[in-house]
Parts: structure tokens; sequence; C-alpha cells
């Protein structure tokens, strides 16, 4: 056997493959490129019998009339025969070729033929292509072979010559021509395109050398762009690994849900022996030549022998459709992957199209086993703690890099809190800059409402786990375009806790709460309103958190009759808002003050709408007891009964109260008192426009007068 090869990476991936099997591959190259050398001296010894001018120092640099008279006087060059000694050496080197194949080696060379589609005539002419890259010394033989010293490679003609082919026949030369399968998969490159064709060199790109010498590096310009895709098994895997070994070379996989289509298409090329060569879209440049991208990263993936897996296609369909089209049409086993369904612009033939599904249990323990090792607390399920994130196989690896990395700091094993937090770390950046991002710090235990009011609070986060389990084992999803989300609407007064509610749910459900700036949203312009909103629903599609639509009722409002221009367009972003609403697949929560003004098609596809009445006095008790907390210094004539019952406030009113009365008390250097507590909330009722009575103060009546 010729032993597992072994590969020395460097820290963009592939690297120089070393062991038995690459020096066998190595050999048998050499062995070939020595076939070349013998027909190399077999042309160089009949030129120099041939020659009338083999002495002049000049020769080349012009042509004499000797030179002329030789060559009217001769016919077209002939092609170099192979003689009995070529014929046993080749004979040699191709027994010597098989037998490595039989103890098990790749012979790089005989793959990327089988790979591109080549004949032995372009296997000849590829190895007499690139002859000068691997030994100088055909620099200095093709220079005389072509008659001009400053041409140190080999020309179209002196290859044909070479390869033992006649100049005039049409077949021979269209093996170099743009289409052909060595110019198509970027083997070969031809030079000088205004000179004759059989003048103009041939070139073998050093990407291509490299890698039959041994070296798997990727190309340069492709390798800050490529991206790690672990295989996942499943349904949509399955499939496409039945249609690629049935000889399928084209694909589409969707991925509304990420799911992580990359990794359902390396799945499928593991499941038939090919690697996966992952382009990462997110990762270009507003100045990169897609279009030459897409050639590179396709010659790649054939010189490996893997599949090109190129995705999201979405983040340059619209400006680059040219680009896309490029990778869709490259010329290597291309899976391409995107959220928006196919469009059939993109290429002039239709690929097998699938959509991704979720990795299953056992694959997701896999890939956490893998990562997190010995490292995880012995009492957290992986699986069953980041059940309700949608997580792509790619972001499961990273998050748990990223919790074993946190707990590594803390000196501590991984709990739930980093595990939540890692996963947290792999949201996209995209929706902070059109949404305030909140790490919830608020509990359950915090939030002073009605049990009732509670209850059906606590019946979100459970919606959310379960959803799942609900909508798709056991088929309540009901179809129609709706998605798997969870919607509710908080209404209720200022202050009542609708928007600590939304950040206690997060943090149950260990997600982040992005708060919708209506700044970045509404827009004066016809039209705008609605892309703005598309371009959240499109970051918050990628993105496990919560998204919260605080004042709702402006961007929610009721439909109207229309009279003008302004009314009809703003019934069309209404209804653009109910459709996209009903398929998000995420958490939405809506706030408002006034119920009474939103949509009712909104309430109707709403999963909760939660009440939040203003606080009765035993809750108000609670509000102050909360908020005063026990680190914060009270004085001892602090009377919260008389302020829960003379005071009809909200919880954060009663925290506004709270907090100028600590910024008082720490001004003059001591405790908080009834006094400080007294006058902050007649400050607060008059920042409203609500007024107090005598009665109201009792024996603090008299702080009415200060400040008028």
């Amino acid at each position: 056997m010729q032993g597992t090869p072994t590969r020395v990476s460097g820290p963009t991936g592939g690297g120089v493959v070393t062991g038995a099997g690459a020096e066998a591959s190595l050999r048998y190259l050499l062995g070939r490129l020595a076939l070349i050398e013998s027909r190399v001296r077999e042309e160089v010894a009949r030129r120099r019998g041939d020659d009338p001018e083999g002495d002049d120092r000049f020769r080349g640099l012009y042509v004499s009339d000797a030179r002329v008279d030789a060559l009217l006087a001769s016919g077209p060059p002939a092609p170099v025969a192979a003689g009995p000694t070529h014929q046993q050496q080749a004979t040699q080197v191709e027994a010597y070729g098989d037998e490595a194949e039989v103890q098990g080696a790749t012979l790089r060379l005989r793959r990327l033929a089988t790979e591109a589609g080549l004949v032995a005539l372009d296997v000849e002419l590829l190895l007499v292509a690139m002859a000068p890259e691997v030994d100088p010394r055909f620099e200095a033989l093709y220079g005389y072979l072509n008659d001009d010293v400053s041409r140190r490679r080999a020309s179209l003609g002196v290859a044909l010559q070479l390869c033992g082919v006649d100049l005039r026949s049409a077949a021979a030369r269209g093996r170099v021509a743009a289409g052909a399968p060595l110019r198509r998969a970027g083997l070969l490159e031809v030079e000088d395109p205004d000179r004759p064709e059989l003048s103009r060199l041939l070139r073998v790109p050093e990407r291509v050398v490299a890698h039959l010498l041994g070296d798997d590096t990727p190309d340069g310009r492709v390798r800050e762009l490529l991206g790690t895709a672990p295989p996942a098994e499943g349904r949509a895997s399955e499939q496409l690994a039945r249609a690629l070994a049935g000889g399928a070379v084209r694909a589409f996989v969707r991925d509304p849900r990420g799911f992580g289509a990359e990794s359902v298409a390396a799945g499928a090329l593991a499941a038939i022996g090919r690697g996966c060569l992952f382009v990462d879209l997110n990762r270009l440049d507003g100045f990169d030549d897609v279009a030459d991208i897409a050639r590179i990263a396709a010659r790649d993936a054939r010189l490996q022998g893997a599949g090109l897996v190129v995705g999201p296609i979405d983040v340059m369909a619209a400006e680059h459709p040219a680009g896309v089209r490029a990778f869709a049409e490259a010329d290597a086993i291309t899976i391409l992957t995107g959220r928006e369904a196919w469009d059939p612009r993109w290429s002039r033939e239709v690929p097998l199209l699938l959509v991704a599904d979720r990795a299953g249990r056992l694959q997701q323990q896999a890939l956490w086993d893998a990562e997190l090792g010995g490292d995880l607390a012995h009492d957290v399920d992986p699986v069953a703690a980041t059940a309700m994130f949608r997580l792509s196989p790619q972001q499961i690896r990273r998050a748990a890099r990223s919790a074993r990395q946190q707990a590594a700091a803390s000196g501590s094993p991984v709990d739930l809190g980093l595990l939540h937090a890692g996963v947290r770390a792999q949201n996209a950046a995209g929706l902070q800059r059109l949404a305030r991002r909140i790490e919830p710090e608020a509990r359950w235990d915090q939030l002073v409402l009605p049990p009732s009011v509670e209850a059906q609070l606590r019946e979100l986060p459970m919606r959310w786990r379960q959803r799942d389990r609900v909508l798709r084992e056991w088929g309540m999803g009901g179809g129609g375009g709706r998605g798997s989300g969870v919607s509710a609407l908080f209404a209720g007064g200022s202050g009542t806790g609708k928007t600590m509610s939304a950040e206690v749910i997060a943090g149950d459900l260990g997600l982040d709460l992005y708060v919708v700036e209506l700044s970045t949203v509404v827009d004066k312009y016809i039209g705008e309103t609605s892309k703005n909103l598309e371009r959240i629903f499109d970051e918050a599609d990628q993105v496990n958190g919560v998204l919260l639509f605080d004042e709702a009722d402006a961007l929610f409002g009721k439909r109207s009759a229309v009279s003008d221009a302004k009314d009809r367009h703003a019934n069309v972003e209404v209804a653009y808002l109910l459709q996209r609403m009903e398929s998000f697949d995420g958490v939405a929560i809506l706030t408002t003050n006034l119920a009474a003004n939103l949509d009712d098609a909104f309430l109707r596809r709403l999963d909760a709408i939660v009440d939040f009445p203003s606080p009765d006095e035993p809750q108000r008790l609670k509000l102050w007891q909360a908020k005063l907390g026990t680190v914060l210094p009270r004085a001892d004539d602090i009377d919260l009964d008389f302020l829960a019952n003379r005071f009809k406030l909200s919880g954060s009113e009663i925290r506004n109260v709270v907090l100028s009365a600590a910024y008082h008390a720490a001004d003059a250097q001591r405790s908080v008192t009834m006094l400080d507590l007294v006058r902050a909330t007649i400050r607060e009722h008059r920042k409203v426009g609500r007024h107090l009575t005598a009665s109201d103060l009792g024996e603090h009546a008299a702080l009415l007068e200060e400040g008028r």
C-alpha cells in the first residue's frame, strides 16, 4: 500500500501533500515529462542536421538568404515520430502508474485528466507547456526550437510537433481553442493572440503546476473568500447526493430558514467521495471581478476533485447578475445556495432545485461534542439548550468555540449562559444598523404584573420552543406561506412594563432584543418605508433575536378610504406589512399605547394580544420596593404604603421618581428621604401635565408651592 498522504497545511488550508502516495504521483508526472524531453532531444538533433547556419552566433535575429532557400526547399515541419525507445519508455511509465493506482495512490495528472475530460493529446500538450515550469532547461531548448531566444515557452506549432501531430490538423489545433477542455477548465492559457496561431505561446498557470507537483494551497485570488462547511446529513443532502451520483452537475439549495445549505451541499459531496470548496460570497469586496473569481474557483475545485459550493448568491444577485451566471455556469460540479427562490435568468439551464432542512439531533450533538468535548458542564444538554435557535452547522461550530473561549477565560466549564452567549455571538451585525440591540438583563421575578398577564407572557417562549414539533412534526403549519415565527401585541399605557416584558422573554429564550427605531424606518418618500422594513425583516431572519416594534401604531395603523395618492400608498404599505409579518420566522413583538388604532387584520394574525393594565395599589407597593432596591441608602421616614396609596404611577414613572431622589441625596451626601421622594413625585406628575392636590400629599402639601 502507498500509505495515507500527509498534508502540510498553512493558515488558509490546503498545503503540500506528502507521503508515499504523493511521491508516486510526482514520480509519474516526472516520468511523463521525461518523455517530453526525449522528443525535444530528437527534434533538436533533427534541426541541427538540417540547419545550414548552425554555427551563426546571430542565428534567430535575422533571416539570411541561405535560410530562405532552405525554407523554400523544405515542406512544413514534420511531426516528431516516436521511435521504439520512446515507446518502450512510455510503456514503462504507464505501467508504473497502473501499479501505483493498484497500490492505492492517486496520480494527480490522471485524476485531473478525468475531471477535466482530457484526451491523450490534451495531456501531451499540457505537459509540453508545463515543462519549463518544472525544468528550466526547457526555456533555452524552446527558444532554440522557436528560432527566437526571447520566446522561451513552447509555441503551439512546437507543441504539436513534439506531440507527433500534423500542424495542419484542424482537430489538433482545436484542442487549444477557447471552448476546448484545456482552456475551459483553466489548465492552459494561450498568449500573443495577435500572432499567427502556430507561433502563439502556451502557458500553464502557476496554480495548476503547483497542484500537479503536490501543493493544494488555494489560489490567492480566492483564498480570502473560502469558508468552511461541516457536512450535514438529512433528506435534502441525501437527495442531492443521489442526483450528483446520477450525473447532475448543477444544483441550487434554497435556505429560507438558515439551516445551513452549504453544509447540506458538503454532506452530499462527502457521500459521493468528493471534497467541498466553499466560496462564501459574504466576503466579497465590491471591487472583486466576480467572473474571474468564478473561473478560478471552478479550476481549484477541479484540481482538488471537489465540488464547488457558492453562496449565498442573494448578496450579489441584484448588483452582479453576471457574476451569478458565471458561477451558475462554471465548469465544475457546482452547488449554489441562497435564501430566495431560483431565478431562471441566472443560468441557461435550470439546476436541480432543493430546500435545505435542519440537521438532525444526532448530528447536532456530534458537532457540539467535537468542539466542546470535556469542557461542557455535566448538566447541560447543548442540543436541548439551543433547540429554539435556528443554527446552521457552521454556526454551531463557531458558537461552541466562542463558548469554550469564554469558559477558558473565566476558568469554568461551559454552562447554559455561556452557551447562549456563544450562540448570540453568531448574529450578523446588519440588524444593529437598523435596530437598537439590547442584551437582556431583566428576569421574570422582576416583573410586577397580574397573574393572568404573566401567564400570557410565559406562553410566548413556550410557543417558540415547541414550534418545530407542533408546526412541522405534527403538521399544524397550515401552509399558505405562513412562517413559523411567534408574534404578539403588548397594549397598555406608557410605563406599564411592555418593553421590560419583551426583554424578559428575550432573556428567557437566550436571545438578544432588537428594538426597531422609527427614525430608521419611516420615510417621507413614497415606498421607502416598505423598503426599510423589508431590510429589517431580511436582517432579522438571519439572527436569533426578538424583534420589538415600539409604538407600533405608527407603522401598523388602520387602512383608510383612498382620497389621494398618499392614502393609496399608505394602504399598500400596511398590506405589505400584513404579509411580511405573517411570513416572518422569528419572534416579533409589537407595543402600543393605542391598540384601537391598529388595523384589524394585524390583530387576527397575532399569536397573542396582552393587555398591560395600570398597576393597582398592591402592585405599586411592589414596584416601589423593587425600584428602591436593597443597596440604595434610605432614611427611616420613608412610607411606602403612603406612596403606593396616594400616587397612581406606572412602573417607569416610579423608577424616574426614585432615580431623581437618589441624585439629590447623592449630591447632599445623605440617604434618600421621604421628602426627596415626594418632591420627585410632584415633578414627575408635572412633566406629563397631571396636577396633585393638597389632599393627595397630606402632611407634605406645602411642597406644592415649590417651583411655582
